[in-house]
């Protein structure tokens, strides 16, 4: 059979673009950077939390202040040009201390969090997989720890290892992989029954091989909003650990520990007190926002 041109005729443009996809495709993790970048708030929380963290790491290196250098001279002076917090009882440079108190703050909320992500995981995805006996034995362990306050697990490791950063993280991760367990134990009831973890069955894999290959990065948009909710809380409870006396040793400086030592003199030093109470709500507020905004764009459900 031979062609000719008669036989054919040109699309119209029209008809072309017509089948033109419009909108580009995106991965999963690009959509859910388009949303977060979409949300002013979360935005401003993320942009606070990287300022806030390049800061703790890099002004006390650079500032003409050491955080232990004591000054009485100087002792108790009020916001200025030269000492742009003010100075303690001691003399010393209240914007460099808050600053290394963000360092050690924000240490142990992320050390703290992380750890008991791992813990969590790990403990909430098997005891979700195998349920039955399994699940009633771990679930029983867990609202056993839950029963125990913190204030008594700190006590006791303080006790062994003696008080300082050690002490506070392993602390806090004793009493916050807990939550991320239980949760992850539900994600995990909810999921195991699917096709793709029947498939993987099928084909021999085994339960440790599902659980970490299969079920695990399926919960992955709950962890991690977990997880950037469990930092603030992490920073508020060693604010108060270290308030109380439990927390940071001398010469250590925590957002706590300043806010503690400023207590006596807050009516006639009152910035004392403002700089590291304002430095933890809004830490704590950038977090919480960024999880809202994690929450939103973490959500499959909210694809378009």
């Amino acid at each position: 059979m031979q062609f000719s041109k008669d036989m054919f005729e040109f699309v119209p443009k029209e008809e072309k673009d017509a089948n033109k996809v419009i909108r580009p495709s995106l991965s999963y993790w690009q959509d859910v950077w388009g949303r977060i970048r979409k949300n002013k708030l979360a935005m401003a929380g993320l942009i606070f939390i990287i300022l806030i963290s390049l800061a703790a790491i890099f002004v006390p290196m650079i500032s003409k202040y050491d955080y232990t250098a004591q000054d009485l001279s100087v002792a108790d002076l009020g916001p200025s040009g030269a000492h742009w917090f003010g100075t303690d009882k001691f003399g010393r440079d209240l914007f460099v201390r808050v600053l290394v108190g963000a360092r050690i703050s924000l240490t142990i909320g992320l050390v703290a969090s992380i750890l008991s992500i791992f813990i969590g995981v790990l403990y909430g995805g098997i005891s979700g997989y195998f349920g039955g006996v399994v699940d009633n034995i771990m679930m029983r362990i867990v609202e056993a720890i839950y029963a125990i306050p913190m204030t008594i697990y700190v006590i006791l490791i303080m006790v062994v290892l003696g008080p300082g950063l050690k002490s506070i993280i392993i602390a806090l991760t004793i009493s916050f992989w807990i939550t991320m367990a239980r949760i992850v134990r539900g994600q995990i009831m909810s999921l195991k029954e699917q096709e793709f973890v029947l498939a993987a069955k099928t084909i021999g894999a085994s339960p440790l091989r599902i659980i970490l290959k299969h079920l695990i990065p399926n919960c992955m948009g709950q962890i991690i909003v977990t997880l950037t909710l469990s930092i603030p809380d992490a920073i508020f409870q060693e604010a108060f650990l270290s308030f109380i006396g439990l927390g940071i040793a001398p010469p250590l400086a925590s957002w706590g520990s300043l806010a503690s030592d400023s207590l006596g003199g807050y009516q006639l030093y009152p910035y004392q007190l403002l700089f590291p109470s304002l430095a933890i709500s809004l830490t704590m507020f950038a977090f919480n926002v960024l999880g809202d905004g994690l929450t939103y764009a973490l959500d499959p459900k909210m694809r378009k």
